[in-house]
């Protein structure tokens, strides 16, 4: 193998792992958090947790990628160690889909079906059929489709170029020698446990493993080990995730390792055993890309088959690894402990989680604003200080989802991701501003209560509709993004509307009693910064509400909404208009 021969293998090596890359990342967006969220929720055995760790990890061709999303759920407290257990397993078990598929490089015959079965006739017409997409395509979801079929074409690419530049070392005395040395079960293991490690994936370390098959070099003796070693080498990855993560996580990565060395153990002791028992006839012969598929399966569903049972049992060797502490009960507690940095390279599962977050501030904010209100008319220093806790503990949520969400925006996000991501940044700074108006109308009961002030009885009916309408907006702004209801949405501009005219008429009523003496200067200044609150929160739920119906249809702008309506549309919101007007007239 001269040069030339070395650059090819190393170029196709690379073109190998950067297909496996580009598909396992088109797939995760073409999931669209849907696949995390399977996982979170579809946990509540460990056999349906196998099935679910199967499945998704054959979805998405990467343990890895599962096993580190299943530890920053364990380290979030979105799962147990105990639901990780079984969907770890199952990742095992997914992850021998992609070594079947690459097994396909090694299909020989000259009809034309089977001719057409090999990578090298159709990976050609994937690759035109994925580049037609990415530059065509209109959608998030065929660009996505694209590059899963780019990234598999140029998965098998790089798969034949390797096969093509190792296949003259069948015919090199020296390198086969140095193959022969993997028959010995610990160097085998070693070695692939150590290709793993480097390159953290299992599923490129057995198709590099394929690929030297080519060769003649491997026989089943010398494969065994290998591919017991390329197990354990992927669990590096999910040991570095658990780096600076909870006691929880780290019992996570060490169950992925310890289920992976449990079942290296049992299964070679039970092959040599038999081999010497028995003398398996296959053990001196060479082993192909299809047998290699064969062999990473048969361990893989062996392991996990005689584990499943002992699912307890791997959990308290983890508990046992790393005790429970008193602050990990603390941590538990912790709200903001799903904003998992694992989870930025899910984006849009890690928006899903944002959002869950700022559901959580929308109704806090609610219940601020309302409990504020009810100040006015029912005067309590505990409301108060409730209020005021309420609107620290907003500030809290704005500051951390904020941070998280600007660092997510530097992920390669999809369009629609971007968009989700920016919409959710708006209604959180729109929240906020609600919660900070809760202290100004505090602050003005405290006004109120310190001067003895008094509204007329007039003023106090007008100021009680115009709460009750504030409670109206509100009320539908938060239930309808926590429940993600554009119907409901699109209810909340026309009574802003009918708001902004109650604001003047508030103002207007206001003044003529001023210039008839029913009302003082200092009541009157109190007044009107209430109903500039009032009338402020309401453009608030107005930007929300935009801000969801823009995910749907990005023409829609906050300053010119009922101009973008349709007919049927326009006639709603005329209705909707007559019914609020009518509701909250003075």
């Amino acid at each position: 193998m001269d040069i030339f021969g070395i650059l090819t293998l190393i170029g196709g090596l690379a073109l190998f792992l950067y297909g496996m890359n580009v598909m396992g990342a088109g797939l995760e967006k073409m999931s669209g958090g849907k696949l995390e969220r399977v996982l979170e929720n579809l946990t509540s055995n460990p056999f349906k947790a196998v099935l679910l760790g199967a499945g998704v990890t054959a979805v998405i061709q990467s343990s890895s990628a599962t096993t580190v999303m299943v530890v920053g759920f364990v380290n979030s407290g979105i799962m147990k160690l105990s639901q990780a257990i079984g969907i770890i397993m199952g990742a095992n078990v997914g992850t021998t889909i992609t070594a079947w598929l690459l097994s396909l490089t090694g299909i020989e015959g000259g009809s034309f079906f089977v001719q057409m079965l090999k990578p090298t006739s159709f990976s050609p017409i994937l690759a035109m059929i994925g580049i037609i997409f990415i530059m065509s395509g209109k959608s998030d979801r065929k660009k996505d489709v694209g590059e899963i079929l780019l990234g598999f074409s140029v998965l098998m690419y790089g798969m034949e170029t390797m096969s093509g530049a190792v296949k003259p070392l069948a015919n090199v005395p020296e390198f086969t020698n140095i193959l022969t040395m993997f028959k010995n079960p610990i160097l085998g293991v070693l070695a692939g446990a150590l290709l793993t490690a480097v390159i953290q994936s299992s599923s490129a370390s057995v198709g590099i493993l394929q690929a030297l098959s080519v060769t003649g070099g491997f026989t089943f003796g010398s494969a065994v080990p290998i591919i017991m070693g390329q197990n354990i080498g992927t669990c590096v990855t999910a040991m570095i995730s658990a780096i600076g993560a909870s006691k929880g996580a780290k019992r996570t990565a060490f169950v992925h390792l310890y289920f992976n060395l449990i079942g290296t153990v049992i299964f070679l002791v039970l092959f040599y055993a038999g081999d010497a028992i028995f003398a398996f006839p296959f053990t001196d012969d060479v082993v192909g890309a299809a047998d290699i598929a064969l062999i990473h399966s048969i361990f893989n569903i062996f392991t996990t088959v005689a584990l499943l049972p002992f699912t307890k049992g791997l959990e308290k060797l983890a508990y046992l690894t790393i005790p429970q502490t008193e602050d990990e009960k603390k941590t538990a507690e912790d709200v903001f402990v799903i904003l998992d940095e694992r989870f930025l390279s899910s984006p849009a599962f890690a928006i899903e989680q944002c959002r869950s977050l700022v559901s959580q501030m929308a109704e806090m904010t609610r219940d601020s604003f309302l409990e504020a209100m009810s100040v006015l008319t029912d005067y309590s220093e505990e409301k108060i200080e409730d209020v005021i806790a309420k609107e620290n503990r907003v500030d809290t949520y704005d500051d951390k989802i904020t941070a998280y969400l600007t660092r997510l925006s530097s992920e390669n996000l999809s369009y629609s991701d971007s968009l989700r991501v920016t919409s959710l940044l708006h209604c959180i700074t729109d929240f906020e501003r609600i919660s900070d108006h809760s202290i100004n109308v505090v602050e003005n009961a405290q006004q109120m209560k310190k001067g003895d002030l008094e509204f007329s009885k007039k003023g106090k009916e007008e100021m009680m509709l115009y709460g009750k309408a504030i409670e109206d907006i509100l009320s539908r702004t938060t239930t309808a993004f926590v429940q993600n209801n554009q119907t409901l949405a699109r209810t909340v501009e026309p009574l802003e509307e009918v708001i902004d005219e109650l604001n003047k008429d508030v103002k207007k009523h206001h003044m003529k009693r001023l210039r008839k003496g029913k009302c003082t200067m200092e009541l009157g200044l109190v007044l009107s910064d209430l109903a500039m609150n009032y009338e402020r929160v309401a453009d608030h739920c107005s930007n929300i509400a935009v801000y969801m119906m823009q995910l749907k249809d990005t023409q829609i702008e906050e300053h010119s909404f009922t101009d973008q309506l349709d007919e049927a549309e326009s006639a709603e919101f005329t209705r909707l208009l007559a019914e609020f007007g009518e509701k909250y007239s003075l």
